[in-house]
């Protein structure tokens, strides 16, 4: 069962009326807005405790299965992932996805699995159980580890995204403006160093990337808003790991600049990058302003 993108409360009721009549093999998929949505839909439908899931002492619901496949922080994850094991209710992985809409529709996406070796029953791997059930929605399964380290990818991956799209959308106004063919500068990045997903798949000037959201009006695809708590989420982490992303405040304020230009760019795809490029010039210190 996939659970859409709506109200957590609706989400929530669905759930709690479903899990009772559920066959304990039943699998749930979830794909929810923040962080908070997810722990509320979880805490609604979650059973009191129970004594953990083990060989020792096995649970009729050791084989229902919840899948997540939100983009959410991984501690945040880690804390359902106790709660629904702590419960016997079943096992829950992370499983978000990437690829857009493009990928979606083309049933390529990639799925990053972070969840425990084992079914937790003695009985076989997890990871090769929920492998065949996202094949059915994507071309690639990588199980980056436990609980948890599925998110800690998407996270890497989609700020590593955040980052190219701006430099995909700069390059290609800078080449514009110096008087290259659209055509031909595409070409010469795609086969060269500085080709990745945002100048070959979801290219921001149109007629280059086929059923990229460029080719209608940026319209669809991943929002800028999106695109803004993903960010948010990468920031949180680098926190709590201490790891350094200097490029991220910059991005961030991109894409804050980019959501309150009201016309012809909210809620449009993040490649809407590059219209908001093309409104702005340089002055004499070489910051960026409106024209």
């Amino acid at each position: 069962m996939l659970l859409p993108l709506r109200h957590p409360l609706s989400i929530t009721l669905s759930l709690h009326s479903l899990i009772r009549h559920l066959h304990p093999q039943n699998v749930i998929i979830t794909v929810l807005p923040e962080p908070a949505h997810v722990k509320t839909v979880f805490g609604n439908i979650l059973p009191p405790r129970r004594p953990p899931i083990s060989s020792h002492a096995p649970s009729a619901d050791h084989d229902r299965l919840f899948i997540d496949t939100s983009t959410i922080d991984p501690t945040s994850s880690k804390e359902i992932a106790n709660a629904v094991h702590s419960s016997s209710a079943g096992r829950f992985v992370d499983a978000p996805m990437s690829g857009g809409v493009v990928g979606a529709r083309a049933a390529t996406l990639t799925f990053m699995l972070g969840c425990p070796e084992h079914n937790g029953n003695g009985n076989g791997k997890l990871a090769a159980r929920v492998t065949p059930i996202l094949e059915k929605m994507g071309s690639k399964v990588v199980h980056m580890g436990a609980s948890g380290m599925g998110l800690a990818g998407k996270l890497a991956n989609n700020y590593l995204l955040a980052i190219s799209n701006i430099a995909t959308a700069e390059a290609m106004n800078l080449g514009l403006k110096l008087g290259l063919d659209a055509q031909k500068l595409a070409e010469l990045i795609n086969t060269s160093s500085g080709a990745c997903w945002s100048s070959k798949v979801n290219n921001p000037v149109k007629g280059i990337s086929p059923g990229a959201p460029a080719e209608r009006d940026f319209e669809g695809g991943f929002g800028v808003a999106l695109m803004r708590k993903d960010l948010g989420l990468a920031m949180k982490a680098a926190r709590e790991s201490g790891a350094v992303l200097e490029l991220v405040g910059m991005a961030e304020k991109v894409y804050e600049s980019v959501e309150e230009e009201e016309e012809g760019m909210r809620g449009r795809d993040f490649s809407v990058v590059y219209r908001w490029l093309e409104g702005r010039s340089l002055d004499g210190s070489g910051v960026g302003r409106m024209q």
